[in-house]
Order: C-alpha cells, then sequence, then structure tokens
C-alpha cells in the first residue's frame, strides 16, 4: 500500500492534480481543483508549488506593499499574493502587485487582468530564481504589465532591479538598480528606505 493510503488519501479524489490533463491545466482549474497548496501557480499549463517562504522573503514583500501603500495615488490600489491571468496556461502570484482601482469590481474573484496591474513584484528565494529572472519577467511583458520589480537578498537587504517595458519588442529594459534607497519617478512618485526592512517581522 502507498504511503497516501496508509494516511487514508484517495489520490483519484483528494489530489486530482496529481495527474495533468492532456495538454497541461488552464488558468480557470486552479479556482476548481481541490486541496491545492496554499499560493499554487501555473505556468505553462504546469502547477507551480511554493516553498515555505524566508524571513527575508515575508519581510521584503511587507515593506513593499507598504511603502507602496502609503504612496500610491488616487486611482491605483496594492494588493499583495494574488494570481494574475496572463492568458489560458498562465496564471502566475506576483508576490506584490499595483493595480488600477477599477479593477476591483468583485470582491469574490480570486485573479486579476494583466490590463489592470502597473506593478508587479517579484521577491526572489531559491526555488524561483529563474522563474522571477527570466520565465516570469518575459510573460509579464508579452501581457503587457508596464512595470516589473525584481527584488534579490544581499547581506539580508533588498535590492530592488526595475524594469520599464517597451512596446515596441513587448520586452522590458532595466531602469536601474537600487540599493539602500529606492527612489522613482515612473509610474508616480516613489520613494522606499529599503535598510527599513528589518522593522518587519
Amino acid at each position: 500500500m502507498s504511503a497516501a493510503r496508509d494516511h487514508g488519501l484517495d489520490l483519484d479524489e483528494d489530489y486530482e492534480w496529481v495527474r495533468p490533463p492532456e495538454g497541461g491545466w488552464t488558468a480557470d482549474d486552479l479556482d476548481e481543483l481541490p486541496n491545492l497548496p496554499p499560493h499554487t501557480e501555473l505556468i505553462d499549463g504546469s502547477l507551480v508549488f511554493v516553498s515555505p517562504q524566508t524571513f527575508f522573503h515575508a519581510r521584503a514583500m511587507l515593506l513593499l506593499a507598504y511603502a507602496l501603500l502609503e504612496q500610491v495615488p488616487e486611482g491605483l490600489k496594492v494588493i499583495h499574493e494574488m494570481t494574475v491571468k496572463l492568458n489560458k496556461r498562465n496564471r502566475p502570484e506576483p508576490d506584490v502587485l499595483v493595480l488600477r482601482a477599477s479593477a476591483d469590481t468583485d470582491s469574490q474573484r480570486t485573479w486579476c487582468r494583466p490590463e489592470d496591474v502597473v506593478i508587479a513584484v517579484e521577491v526572489v528565494s531559491a526555488d524561483s530564481e529563474d522563474r522571477d529572472r527570466e520565465v516570469k519577467p518575459r510573460k509579464y511583458a508579452q501581457a503587457g504589465i508596464p512595470h516589473y520589480w525584481r527584488v534579490e537578498e544581499n547581506q539580508g537587504l533588498p535590492v530592488v532591479y526595475v524594469y520599464e517595458i517597451d512596446p515596441a519588442t513587448e520586452s522590458y529594459g532595466l531602469t536601474g538598480i537600487f540599493h539602500d534607497k529606492l527612489r522613482l519617478t515612473v509610474p508616480f512618485p516613489i520613494e522606499i528606505d529599503l535598510t527599513a526592512v528589518n522593522r518587519f517581522g
């Protein structure tokens, strides 16, 4: 008998997502599959499970979310850990999002549209390096998300790599690398003390 069945689990009923259908899962399947682990993402039709987050990841996410919340202008909102339905086979979950306020029309919806996203932020973890550095930025740019921030750890402090989309190529260009303090004028004036990260948690 398998270990799963030893624990009373019926893989056919409890974990339908163990065996993907031909062609992979779709973005809508994330709302239908039972017992998915929290923060499951869909990348190219495959389910991606997230490792337990580190203190740095949690602190960096909170720092950026709270700082953005204090500075975002009217007409924009800040949310964290909400999936974005890029297309039928891709539904990633950025760590922090700046959205157009008009996107918040259904309190029961579990995803955002890419056209409503102004900034997508990913805090890089050991298991997400390739996705956050290569896969997700390419997909976010192709979906038309205008700004992407990638956050890396350097000696316990966040380093923020800021990208802006080139609409002609549908790809991101690096506009700045920020240590200690993040200062931007687009998409709105932003100033964040990155050294404050250890005040959280």
